[in-house]
């Protein structure tokens, strides 16, 4: 059973298309879209474990040009 999760991220002003478009760059990022809102960027995730999930979180934060994220994980 996969493990899918939203991703919701607050980026740098004027660096939501170039967040948008790395993430997608990613595995288990399947889509990352700029949006209007509290948050700059939506990100969907797909993993095979909560494991990998982990590491894609991980992977998605060090960009430098997002300040904050949550993340929300599908029941």
């Amino acid at each position: 059973m996969s493990v899918k999760a939203y991703v919701l991220l607050v980026t740098s002003v004027g660096k939501e298309q170039d967040v948008a478009s790395s993430l997608k760059n990613i595995k288990g990022v399947i889509n990352a879209n700029p949006v209007y809102g509290e948050y700059d960027v939506v990100a969907e995730v797909v993993t095979d474990t909560l494991e990998e999930l982990n590491r894609v979180i991980n992977e998605i934060r060090h960009n430098p040009n997002i300040l904050r994220s949550v993340t929300l994980i599908v029941m």
